[in-house]
């Protein structure tokens, strides 16, 4: 494997640097230091024939266009300190409330306002990769505890990208940390409904009326969100309103293990993916914007690309048993999740 480091723009008035990682079967994929975001992940079709298959821009410009900004899609970054949402943005621990930003609906959104994927992180080149830090301070966006966290980034040639977090924290505060890549494994020739999808949970978290779990389960027995065996993704949307905005659980075991499988026929491209994550948010984009696109043409928007969020349970904080949801001085955030393509 092999890294290049290029200029990708400036942030008010700061450098940000993309950092361009290939192996040796023609997978490139390229990391900035704004948001720790994977801008483009270029992979062959079974003809050889190399392709972009995750949403992103070519330079930071797209990153700050009043289009994405107002759409807020959160493609390819760094979602922290807690992804997904958090009920009224309120938690406790130790007997202590927190209020933290609302800046979805009525309730607290991938970190905030001003979170992880809007800021400039720290790379450093290492054996296997590049390795992005950042310090998150005491009571940033109103989580409790100051953080250093590390995600390092790596391809190898048996096409896996993976993906390590690690977090440590001077007290008791939530942490979820996750990558919000879009994939289209048809480069965007088409839309995903021609997908197939596999996700192998037996049960998701059943969403409130403001779109938060808050503890119950719903069993995908007899329901268009069963994706246990290989799914047509046009199957199961055409019964859903606004598409998959799931989080599946999986079992207790957090071994990294496999998790979920996409495939995309005309292309013969596939992607698998492997996660010690208790479950996965499964998006299908119904909300991402019609107006977004890469400047070299591929058109993103509504159905466009899929989102496989792994990380803890949405709203943990507030849900009694939620698995891993704290992290702890005497106990720091460790997760990894895999993304495999065949082609």
């Amino acid at each position: 494997m092999k890294v290049e480091k290029q200029n990708f723009g400036q942030v008010n008035g700061q450098n940000i640097e993309q950092y361009v990682l290939a192996n040796e079967n023609g997978i490139t994929v390229k990391v900035m230091t704004y948001g720790a975001t994977i801008t483009s992940l270029q992979v062959p079709d079974k003809n050889g024939k190399v392709g972009d298959v995750a949403c992103g821009f070519n330079s930071i410009d797209g990153y700050l266009s009043e289009a994405y900004l107002n759409n807020a899609p959160y493609f390819g970054c760094t979602v922290g300190r807690f992804a997904s949402r958090i009920k009224d943005g309120k938690f406790s621990v130790d007997g202590n409330e927190y209020t933290l930003d609302v800046n979805n609906g009525s309730n607290h959104l991938h970190g905030g306002v001003e979170a992880l994927d809007k800021r400039i992180w720290t790379a450093e080149v290492t054996s296997s990769g590049v390795e992005m830090s950042i310090v998150s301070d005491h009571m940033d966006n109103g989580f409790p505890g100051l953080v250093n966290i590390k995600v390092s980034f790596s391809i190898n040639n048996d096409n896996e990208l993976s993906i390590r977090y690690k977090a440590t924290t001077d007290q008791k505060t939530p942490i979820s940390l996750t990558n919000h890549t879009y994939f289209n494994l048809s480069a965007f020739k088409h839309t995903i409904v021609n997908h197939e999808a596999t996700i192998l949970a037996d049960k998701f978290l059943t969403p409130d009326e403001t779109n938060v779990p808050i503890g119950e389960e719903t069993n995908v027995d007899s329901n268009p969100a069963d994706l246990r065996q290989p799914t047509k993704l046009n199957d199961a949307l055409t019964a859903m309103e606004t598409g998959f905005e799931h989080y599946y659980v999986f079992d207790e075991n957090t071994n990294l293990r496999k998790v979920a499988e996409f495939n995309e026929s005309e292309s013969g491209r596939s992607m698998q993916l492997y996660t010690t994550e208790p479950g996965m948010l499964f998006y299908s984009g119904y909300f991402t914007s019609d107006e977004l696109k890469r400047e070299s043409g591929e058109q993103f928007g509504r159905f466009r690309a899929f989102c496989c969020e792994a990380h803890r349970y949405p709203n943990g904080p507030n849900i009694e048993g939620a698995p891993n949801v704290w992290t702890s001085p005497d106990q720091p955030y460790e997760s990894r999740t895999v993304y495999k393509f065949d082609f």
